[in-house]
């Protein structure tokens, strides 16, 4: 049986003034309502500048708590225009304790639950390891009246363990708020070769799991407050896989982008009766895999 839910994807420019990114993601989250997104996806961390790119105490102070104004926004913008909306914030848990976290609210504002970046990166200009304290709250999907989303958060979409994981609680859709890019000293080759294995591994994901997959990146280029770098260009390129890894659609590398796009969640059913990869999973076999290396 067909279930289409139309999702809305919003890749998005950053600047320093945060003011200023929220009133135009509520535009566009408005914009995407009326047109009839039930659903809608935003990029990691869309409310600042990607201040990871360097180490630094102050960045801190951009940490707020999920009973914020800043987060009020968002549920207020749900409840208003009827849709379900993915969000990430830099959270404040308590004085010195942050996270990373996606949190999704229902059509009637209210807060249907909330997922904690598990794997925190620590690469040049990608600081997060600095910033965030991974998650806690393990791979649970949220409940929402569209269904039970496997949100996830930009590193985590690296790793097959997270998406199966997902899929295993009942997940019908995995979301991946993202923001990576590139570094200007690397070649176009270089370049094309990290964008393709970002896709690659995230549609290999939608493949295995038999479900739909939804990566919404930020885009432009991000200024290194340290100099130590060129800064990044985030790359763009958000897209949705369906069940089989097909491309239901691409977003742009260079622009800002917002879209409707039509994801039949029933579709996944018939997908597994094909591909039957959970009825044959040999459960009893993969013990080794909560090790960090077998010697």
């Amino acid at each position: 049986m067909n279930r289409i839910i139309k999702t809305g994807i919003i890749q998005q420019h950053n600047t320093a003034d945060i003011a200023d990114n929220h009133c135009r993601l509520a535009e566009k989250i408005r914009t995407l309502a009326a047109q009839g997104a039930e659903l809608i996806v935003n990029q990691e961390l869309h409310d600042s500048l990607y201040f990871c790119q360097t180490e630094t105490v102050d960045g801190c102070d951009l940490a707020v708590s999920i009973e914020s104004e800043a987060t009020k926004m968002y549920s207020d913008l749900a409840k208003e225009c009827g849709v379900v909306i993915v969000t990430s914030v830099f959270e404040r848990r308590a004085p010195g304790l942050y996270h990373n976290t996606a949190v999704v609210y229902d059509k009637d504002g209210s807060e249907a639950g909330r997922y904690r970046k598990m794997h925190i990166p620590d690469d040049p200009a990608y600081y997060e390891k600095f910033y965030f304290t991974p998650g806690d709250l393990g791979f649970k999907p949220v409940e929402t009246s569209l269904g039970r989303l496997g949100v996830l958060v930009c590193w985590d979409q690296w790793y097959p363990e997270a998406a199966r994981l997902m899929a295993l609680a009942g997940a019908e859709l995995l979301i991946y708020p993202t923001a990576i890019g590139w570094e200007s000293s690397d070649t176009e080759d270089e370049k094309a070769r990290q964008r393709e294995a970002w896709i690659t591994v995230q549609r290999g994901h939608a493949i295995a799991n038999g479900l739909p997959v939804i990566a919404v990146n930020r885009v432009g280029h991000e200024s290194d407050p340290s100099g130590a770098t060129n800064g990044i260009e985030f790359w763009g390129s958000s897209f949705v896989a369906g069940p089989q890894g097909e491309f239901i659609y691409r977003s742009p590398d260079d622009a800002e982008d917002t879209a409707i796009v039509d994801i039949d969640c029933g579709r996944s059913e018939q997908v597994r009766r094909w591909w039957p990869f959970l009825r044959d999973r040999r459960i009893d076999a993969y013990g080794d895999l909560t090790k960090r290396f077998i010697d």
